[in-house]
């Protein structure tokens, strides 16, 4: 068999495959916003009866040990070296002072938060039976609620001046809400729209396994303590872990931790979010979770429930919160 070079004729050159026309892989399971949803489910969760007896057993026996076995060291110390010992009991007490100060103002600050949700529940009263004087009970007391703020005299000054020109219940507590709370409502959402971007990027920029899920988490307590301390609730620890089981618990009720198909359509699009890698498209699914527990913080945090015109608009609080993160090109 001859061996020689070979001729192949090509009847016609067919054009060169181009990469950027190829269609995108696609992922095993669109973004879910695991992290947040996890975070969620975690907040949410409540204890079983039998878990509660056994930490409040648990806590009482430590409690006992480290009582006992304080006093006997202290007995013992006074016994060899007097004056050492009177320093330490001075400490001791210093310490149990110190603790007493802090569950005074944790069950402070649950007082305070519960004074938000009597006005809350006052002005819902007051707004379906359309009944003025209740209203205007509900408008002193906010008045007295906001007293120490010095960024709410304005305000205050304000609604104290125009109330008595209101002859309905529903203008009144519209001009409670113009006057005195606007200015904390746009605080607020500046931080859940804060908090939004931080669990999107920290999701979709690092890698490592539950980071996100902390993230998610931590961040999430944060925004909701800043929250509740914007409208003046103080939450301290006990105070805030409970106003963010109440918040997850309503949001795992009402589904609203679930992803839909317009949850990124403010910023992205559909059609957008297909050709973005998974890991982005993680951190933005979580980021607009995070916007939505932060509304439904503001709607527990606040003293007034909002009216139709100051409703704050998820979607517009997550485009805020994510656009700037990635664009649309």
């Amino acid at each position: 068999m001859a061996k020689g070079p070979v001729l192949i004729d090509l009847d016609a050159e067919e054009p060169a495959a181009d990469v950027a026309q190829a269609p995108p892989v696609p992922d095993i399971a669109p973004p879910q916003g695991q992290a947040m949803q996890t975070a969620a489910r975690l907040a949410a969760r409540k204890p079983s009866a039998l878990s509660r007896w056994f930490w409040g057993l648990a806590l009482a026996v430590i409690g006992a040990v480290v009582s006992v076995a304080a006093w006997d060291f202290v007995n013992s110390l006074l016994l060899r070296a007097p004056i050492l010992g009177w320093v330490v009991t001075g400490l001791i007490g210093a310490l149990v002072l110190v603790g007493l100060i802090i569950a005074v103002r944790e069950l402070a600050a649950i007082g305070r938060l519960s004074r938000v949700d009597g006005m809350r529940h006052a002005a819902d009263v007051a707004l379906a039976e359309g009944d003025l004087a209740r209203a205007r009970a509900v408008t002193n007391r906010l008045i007295a609620f906001y007293k120490g703020r010095d960024e709410t005299k304005w305000g205050r000054d304000r609604l104290a001046e125009r109330m008595g020109e209101q002859f309905d219940a529903s203008t009144l507590l519209i001009l409670a809400e113009d006057e005195l709370l606007a200015p904390l409502d746009a605080a607020a959402s500046r931080e859940v729209e804060a908090a939004a971007r931080q669990v999107a990027t920290v999701t979709a920029l690092v890698p490592l396994a539950l980071a996100d899920v902390v993230t998610a988490l931590a961040a999430s307590l944060r925004m909701i303590r800043r929250v509740a301390e914007i409208y003046g609730g103080r939450a301290g620890f006990l105070g805030s872990w409970r106003l963010t089981r109440a918040v997850f618990v309503h949001l795992v009720a009402t589904g609203a931790v679930a992803v839909g198909d317009d949850l990124l359509e403010p910023v992205l699009g559909g059609s957008v979010l297909s050709k973005l890698s998974r890991r982005f498209g993680e951190g933005l699914v979580n980021g607009a979770l995070s916007a939505r527990v932060g509304v439904a913080a503001m709607e527990v945090c606040r003293p007034l429930p909002f009216s139709d015109r100051h409703q704050p608009s998820t979607r517009g609080m997550i485009k805020r919160a994510l656009s700037g993160l990635f664009s649309k090109t």
